[in-house]
């Protein structure tokens, strides 16, 4: 995880994070190729979003595959719109250069 996803990891609610972990053990042990939805989709170049929805609302924590077995978040936040925010995804392929 990116300092700043790590940052805004901890600025979730409790029940988001407990998404969040849920899922990135799913990814951990089922591989990230074979999880799909409703758990995560792709979302744009080699981003992916895990889809956090939980009692205090919706977030999604932008990824990509640094390597065939590990993963990177590099974005995470909470969602308003239905439609994941350009500026987001923006943000998160900034992020993605930078740490490749």
């Amino acid at each position: 995880m990116s300092l700043e996803a790590e940052a805004e990891f901890r600025a979730l609610p409790a029940d988001l994070k407990g998404k969040f972990v849920f899922i990135g053990r799913l990814l951990e042990q089922a591989s990230p190729m074979n999880v799909g939805m409703p758990y995560v989709r792709p979302l744009e170049s080699k981003l992916w979003e895990m889809r956090l929805k939980g009692k205090d609302g919706i977030a999604r924590a932008v990824y990509f595959l640094a390597t065939e077995q590990r993963v990177l978040v590099v974005r995470i936040f909470q969602k308003k719109t239905q439609k994941t925010p350009r500026a987001e995804i923006e943000l998160a392929l900034k992020r993605m250069k930078e740490a490749t």
